[in-house]
């Protein structure tokens, strides 16, 4: 009876066994394809190898609004990122090429279009382009940074962007216009009210340092949009190297035409702290004629930021919208943009001739209004207490701007701003 029992149990642990087999045959049939039929066919039906082709060939103007960069850049961009980005085929499926990886990651920045929409364009799977589209950005940025996202780290180079600053927007002095923006973006998974903002919207913090020709020299992002201003400031590498002076600020030195001596400074609005090396306006409704004079001259100055902030989203209308992905990506698309940016004012300064008329005619007196930032949100206002000494560096800028540093045109614009 013991051996037949063991005979039994051998024979079902046989019968188990095959059905288990079968089972996992089975599932194995069920299984989801590998890549849909239709994507197979991505080669001759996308919209990159029948209308981008097209346009290249036929309509160079649709080409560049369809990418935001001409024919000649975008070639350019792709030798630069193509070793980074470029995939090999396999036995199962062909890679999408480092062509349509650009063009559809610069689409993707050009309009803020959905994967769903752009798979359907492109014929490439949503879940792909999720994975492309930050990749192509992160090479952007790692290939174009350091020649066009350059803070600058001499005496010479920080004197030049001075005298610009007193050339266009006749502010002696500074270093840069500052400015912070949330970018909005979609609620992260799992992440509370971290990112929940003073505007009840999800977002995260930009904060941009810019030149007097609109281009960005330093560009921190990822602040959590829950932050304050000053906490966003206090942490920032900037920041840190500017009280530690260690990027070679030049020292202080004589205003034009004057005998009055300040140090170099960046400037900014209500929503940063008042330094030696950082000027922000007189608070108030009720001020002095020379302090509105000075306020209209700090914000001519602080208005290439804004004005930055605006042509950015304008060309890369992603801005115009939350941004949907993943919180580690945002940080790539929005530092792929401002070094796109940088790239193009570089290689097509004709294309912002508007803006620069514009700037120009604030230096006359048209006080206009800030380029509209779609989607980005300034950072909040709180009045902060200043040492002694930060206040005496702007009331000796009051004075210059009063007297010889004075234009013709801001007493009749001052008090209309």
């Amino acid at each position: 009876m013991d051996q037949m029992a063991v005979m039994d149990t051998l024979r079902d642990c046989v019968t188990l066994l095959q059905l288990v087999k079968q089972a996992r045959d089975l599932q194995s049939q069920k299984k989801r394809l590998w890549v849909r039929p239709w994507l197979k066919r991505r080669s001759d039906k996308s919209v990159y190898n029948n209308l981008v082709q097209e346009l290249s060939l036929e309509d160079h103007d649709s080409f560049k609004f369809f990418h935001r960069v001409n024919q000649d850049q975008f070639l350019e961009l792709l030798s630069l990122v193509e070793p980074l980005i470029s995939k090999q085929d396999t036995r199962m499926r062909k890679a999408v090429t480092s062509h349509e990886r650009l063009s559809v990651t610069l689409r993707h920045l050009a309009t803020g279009e959905s994967k769903q929409s752009l798979g359907y364009a492109y014929w490439i799977s949503p879940n792909l382009l999720s994975r492309i589209i930050p990749e192509v950005c992160e090479a952007l940025y790692q290939m174009l940074h350091t020649s066009h996202l350059k803070l600058p780290q001499t005496e010479d180079e920080w004197r030049r962007v001075q005298a610009d600053y007193n050339n266009e927007w006749q502010f002696p002095n500074c270093m840069g216009a500052l400015d912070g923006k949330r970018v909005l973006i979609g609620k992260p998974a799992k992440s509370g009210s971290i990112y929940y903002d003073y505007k009840s919207n999800f977002s995260v913090i930009m904060l941009a340092l810019v030149d007097a020709k609109y281009k960005f020299l330093y560009a921190d992002v990822g602040g959590a949009g829950r932050a304050s201003d000053g906490g966003v400031w206090d942490k920032c590498t900037l920041n840190r190297a500017v009280q530690g002076n260690v990027i070679g600020i030049p020292p202080p030195s004589t205003l034009p035409y004057s005998n009055i001596v300040c140090p170099s400074v960046l400037v900014g609005d209500d929503a940063f702290p008042l330094r030696m090396n950082l000027m922000k306006p007189y608070p108030g409704k009720n001020l002095t004629p020379e302090r509105m004079n000075f306020n209209y001259r700090l914000s001519r100055a602080r208005r290439t930021s804004e004005n930055a902030f605006g042509i950015l989203s304008a060309k890369f209308r992603i801005f115009k919208q939350p941004i949907i992905t993943s919180q580690k990506n945002i940080s790539k698309i929005i530092l792929a943009t401002v070094v796109l940016h940088n790239y193009l004012r570089s290689k097509t300064p004709d294309e912002y001739r508007i803006e620069e008329q514009r700037g120009q005619q604030h230096q006359t007196g048209n006080a206009g209004q800030p380029e509209d930032a779609g989607a980005m949100r300034g950072l909040a206002r709180i009045p902060r207490n200043a040492d002694n000494d930060a206040k005496a560096v702007r009331e000796q800028f009051m004075a210059y701007f009063n007297n010889e540093g004075r234009v013709d045109w801001q007493e009749r614009m001052a008090p209309l701003h």
